[in-house]
């Protein structure tokens, strides 16, 4: 096996010189004939510089890591999908994590992300609306950017003082539960998610205030953020009596859980009760009837994140803000 000091034989040139060349330095730079050198000699070697070294020499790596909340959930893998492209065309890898819904299981991730000495953290997900959480994830932040001098991005929360990427959720909700009204939908259940997460509320507030104008909203249901959660949400609303005409779920994987437990107790959607969600993630392709859902351009989340980590550092952090739209599908077709 090739070593670094093979290299430097081969290319002609001094032991750190070669290790300048290949694994960068902070404070002293290498001329481009002499990088080329190291280059191609570890290249007839099939050398492979040593990625501890990188980190060592650079102060940081060529590493971004990203924190969501569950991979398997489509909404944060597409999310990942674009940040993964934005960095693969600017030469970094993305590294992995899940908390898997566990709020507490955040913070060890974060302490643990620093000893990678990363790039950049990007994290996926909306934190709990609770003030002493709040502080304590704010504080682990700050602590991890201070030690590593990496930049911080938050996707989908924008009040901690970082970089942010975020969706107008209020006003795409509000759209969505505005139109419904006037296509003549009277009543409406909305299965709101986590009392605590600030997607959720804002989602609900949004389509209670667009539907309000000319409907009337009868119930809202706590669930988590899951198939499952959707699901025993439906079951709720299914024991109501009269059915509303309308259910909005806060997400679109909610709202698979919800059009489970209705075909399960023979209610059709949309013949005896319409269905809408939020995201429109790509599994619904394949959900029939077609679900109508409040469009959110996930995988432009993630590259806009690797944007704002990738720029020269700035005084004040910056907020990217997109919006979201409504698709109307067979699941809230009115019968004629």
């Amino acid at each position: 096996m090739a070593t670094l000091s093979d290299v430097a034989h081969l290319a002609g040139i001094s032991l750190s010189t070669a290790s300048r060349a290949l694994n960068g330095s902070r404070d002293r730079v290498v001329s481009p004939n002499l990088v080329a050198r190291a280059t191609e000699a570890a290249r007839q070697l099939n050398y492979a510089p040593n990625a501890a070294a990188q980190t060592m020499a650079r102060g940081h790596s060529t590493i971004i890591e990203l924190i969501v909340n569950d991979i398997r959930d489509p909404y944060f893998s597409s999310v990942a999908a674009g940040v993964m492209g934005r960095a693969n065309e600017s030469g970094y890898i993305v590294m992995l994590a899940t908390t898997l819904h566990d709020r507490e299981a955040l913070i060890p991730l974060i302490n643990a992300l620093r000893q990678q000495r990363p790039e950049a953290l990007l994290i996926a997900g909306g934190f709990w609306k609770e003030p002493a959480y709040l502080n304590r994830v704010k504080e682990a932040l700050e602590d991890f950017q201070t030690s590593t001098g990496s930049s911080v991005c938050l996707i989908g929360q924008a009040s901690l003082g970082f970089h942010a990427v975020t969706i107008r959720n209020r006003a795409g909700a509000h759209a969505l539960g505005s139109e419904l009204a006037k296509q003549g939908f009277t009543t409406a259940a909305i299965l709101a998610g986590p009392e605590l997460h600030p997607t959720a509320a804002k989602r609900t507030r949004g389509f209670v205030e667009g539907f309000s104008k000319s409907g009337r909203v009868l119930a809202q249901i706590r669930g988590e953020f899951t198939r499952d959660g959707g699901y025993e949400a439906m079951k709720t609303v299914l024991k109501m009596e009269p059915l509303p005409s309308l259910v909005f779920a806060v997400t679109d994987v909610m709202a698979i859980g919800a059009l489970a437990a209705a075909r399960e107790q023979g209610v059709r959607v949309p013949e005896d009760l319409a269905l809408a969600g939020f995201d429109d993630i790509p599994t619904l392709m394949d959900v029939d009837p077609g679900l109508t859902t409040v469009r959110v351009p996930m995988e432009s989340l993630g590259s806009a994140a690797v944007n704002l980590v990738l720029q020269p550092p700035q005084s004040e952090p910056t907020t990217v803000t997109l919006s979201a739209t409504p698709v109307f599908r067979d699941s809230t077709r009115l019968p004629h």
